[in-house]
């Protein structure tokens, strides 16, 4: 390739023109504890703050990275080796990105000559400086900390094809061979532990959230809730596995980071279990409002049993003497607290505890309670065919010599896609939703499919911040 400089000169710095400067970077919790701080970071002075927290927070690499003195030159410690610490300034991220890029070039006889590559280069970091171009999550992580810092590691099960050879081959390190993929779609099969299963795609996808990538699965090939298994027996259902998933994700520190892991859930409209899919994120949200209001009304009206118990310097837990404890119980009991734990209470309140440890819980993102429920940390897709929407058109039936392009499920498999009537369906295919209301139903007596209602429902923003 011949790269023409659009943005510097030749014999000039990349940054020419570019003034950088020093801010700090901080994250807060809601109580105002410090989460995270870094004073003194060198960025590009048009830079908004939202760009050097990112920056600063999620791209920098925060060990094993040379520190450099005053004069630019390597800091050494008393043996003589080198200091190792974090990124502190912008260039060095530009720098290992578009070094990278320009070593690969120069290595595969992708530039014409010298030249161009080191306009590539300077062009890239000059592009990154005055954000015109940006890369996707995953290379500001994971590009260059080998070419840059001779970082590595223990291989983390990567593959590559081999570019001399063109064969498949296994990586050896971690950062030798970078995983800068934005998205990886991945498929899975309805097994449960071997290689390209159920529990085998939760490691594939550990990986990809490691390495600040994010992952996608169409999950329609798994069986429904209490279908039959081969051994004998009823499958606990595609739900249950997608919660095992759904906090897997969560326990990941994506690329490393407070960033949250992008994961993508799709499935099939015809799927036995797609009201439950649907309707999973608006139940989750359910139980976060009854984790906060009961919490707080169970605290209130447990308190103010326990403070009822004391009658001027003296307890009295028996309710039977203490009116105001028999009111304090009634009150309790009416706003549905639980029997056991009004009587833990009355032992504490005899024991002398005078304050509960109850705790509250609140409607933040990133709070207790939403932590405590699944589905928090997927974005949720149902896979629509087109042979719905020609039922639509045609007023909501589709006759027997109609063709049927997307075939129902039932329990379990596929019908063959072909022409003519449905054959006789082995189990009910109707399927309807937790409010009575069918959605599609599969008359089993008839080849028809008749569209009763189209139901959409409005959910909160997925939590996880959007990925970059």
């Amino acid at each position: 390739m011949r790269i023409s400089r659009r943005f510097t000169t030749e014999d000039q710095s990349p940054y020419a023109g570019i003034e950088f400067v020093e801010r700090n970077s901080e994250i807060r919790n809601p109580d105002g504890t410090t989460v995270f701080r870094q004073e003194g970071i060198a960025v590009p002075a048009e830079w908004s703050s939202v760009a050097v927290d990112i920056l600063a927070q999620k791209y920098f690499r925060k060990s094993g990275v040379p520190q450099l003195g005053p004069d630019g030159r390597p800091l050494l410690d008393g043996d003589g080796q080198p200091v190792l610490g974090g990124e502190r300034d912008a260039r060095q991220v530009f720098h290992r990105m578009a070094g990278c890029w320009t070593q690969w070039g120069e290595k595969y006889g992708y530039f014409d000559g010298p030249a161009d590559a080191r306009a590539f280069y300077e062009e890239i970091c000059h592009m990154l400086a005055r954000q015109v171009a940006a890369p996707n999550s995953p290379q500001w992580f994971n590009t260059g900390l080998h070419h840059a810092y001779n970082l590595s590691g223990p291989a983390q099960g990567h593959y590559y094809v081999d570019p001399d050879t063109g064969a498949l081959t296994r990586a050896t390190s971690a950062y030798e061979r970078p995983q800068p993929s934005a998205c990886f779609i991945q498929s899975v099969s309805d097994d449960l532990v071997n290689d390209g299963g159920i529990m085998d795609l939760w490691t594939r996808e550990a990986r990809i959230f490691k390495y600040g990538s994010g992952s996608g699965t169409n999950f329609s090939i798994l069986r429904g809730e209490n279908e039959p298994l081969s051994g004998g027996g009823k499958s606990s259902g595609l739900m249950s596995f997608l919660k095992i998933g759904d906090r897997a994700a969560g326990a990941i520190k994506s690329g490393g980071t407070t960033r949250r892991a992008a994961k993508m859930v799709c499935l099939d409209l015809d799927h036995p279990d797609i009201m439950q899919f649907i309707r999973w994120k608006v139940v989750e949200e359910q139980k976060v409002a009854a984790l906060v209001a009961g919490s707080r009304l169970g605290k209130r009206r447990l308190q103010a049993v326990l403070l009822a118990c004391r009658i001027g310097d003296r307890i009295e837990a028996d309710p039977k003497q203490n009116p105001s404890l028999r009111a304090a119980m009634r009150e309790a009991r009416a706003a549905f607290v639980p029997e056991v734990y009004v009587q833990k209470t009355l032992q504490l309140a005899a024991e002398g505890v005078t304050e509960l440890v109850f705790p509250e819980y609140d409607t933040d993102w990133d709070s207790e309670a939403y932590l405590t429920v699944s589905g928090q940390n997927s974005n949720n897709s149902v896979r629509v065919p087109n042979s719905f929407f020609e039922v639509l058109d045609r007023g909501g039936e589709r006759t027997a010599r109609s063709p049927r392009r997307s075939p129902p499920r039932r329990c379990g498999t596929r019908l063959p896609m072909q022409p003519g009537p449905a054959p006789t369906p082995a189990c009910s295919t109707t399927r309807p939703s937790t409010s009575g209301t069918p959605v599609l139903r599969t008359d089993a007596s008839t080849p028809q499919i008749r569209v009763e209602s189209i139901i959409f429902w409005t959910t909160r923003p997925a939590t996880s911040p959007p990925s970059t």
